[in-house]
């Protein structure tokens, strides 16, 4: 059996399932953290729900004895909430929510994992073209993407003597439920947004998830931004 394992979060749908039938297929172990299974047979689903209060000791029973005999082991932070939210109307609560699922879940899931990371396993922290700039009516998302290229670049220099590499891989706008569902499913608007980079289409979940396999093998991608968005057209 193979010793080379891939934990991640949201690996139900869009970008965290296309990366889980990625892994399974170069031969990782893959274990998906959700409130919502992930259909692929072979993955191992640990289902919990990462915003609640204490989930770290549930989740330390359940994860830690899969990964004892682990040789590689890759984090892939893909879970994430999409708001839709303003500097006017944002509520402090609503903020903390998102702050908390978007960086302080990563965080705690870094020192949950991290003690089975051996030199040459990796940090992948999935961010956004939105990481970088803005855009009316997404605060919260804004505010909590910009603050993971911080976090991924912090871990970056802090486990610079370890041999753990990390990135941060930024989708532009990719074909996912999550998308779809933040622009209420109008066509017009996502037949709009695909003229808005060079290939006038939507990415596909697997040119990320290809993306995310290339950082997380690839040492000498350490610290780094990868901008997967086909060349968005500025504005």
């Amino acid at each position: 059996m193979s010793k080379k394992y891939l934990v991640l979060t949201g690996g139900s749908r869009g970008i965290g399932l296309a990366t889980a039938k990625l892994f399974l297929e170069k031969g990782f172990q893959v274990i998906n953290l959700s409130r919502n299974l992930c259909p692929l047979i072979d993955v191992v689903n640990i289902q919990i729900d990462l915003t609640k209060t204490g989930f770290e000791e549930n989740l330390k029973k359940e994860l830690l004895p899969r990964l004892e005999n682990s040789e590689t082991v890759v984090l892939v932070h893909n879970a994430a909430r999409l708001d839709k939210d303003n500097v006017e109307n944002i509520q402090a609560s609503n903020l903390r929510d998102i702050l908390e699922i978007n960086i302080v879940v990563p965080t705690v899931l870094n020192q949950i994992v991290m003690p089975n990371m051996s030199k040459g396993s990796a940090i992948i922290y999935v961010g956004s073209t939105l990481s970088e700039k803005a855009v009316p009516g997404a605060f919260s998302y804004v505010t909590s993407k910009h603050a993971a290229v911080g976090l991924m670049k912090a871990t970056c220099q802090d486990l610079m003597d370890r041999g753990i590499h990390t990135a941060c891989v930024c989708p532009g706008f990719t074909d996912t439920p999550m998308l779809r569902n933040h622009l209420n499913h109008d066509e017009a608007i996502i037949e709009q947004i695909k003229t808005m980079n060079a290939q006038n289409r939507l990415i596909e979940p697997t040119e990320i998830a290809e993306t995310i396999y290339f950082a997380a093998t690839n040492p000498v991608i350490n610290g780094a931004i990868l901008h997967a968005n086909m060349g968005q057209k500025e504005k």
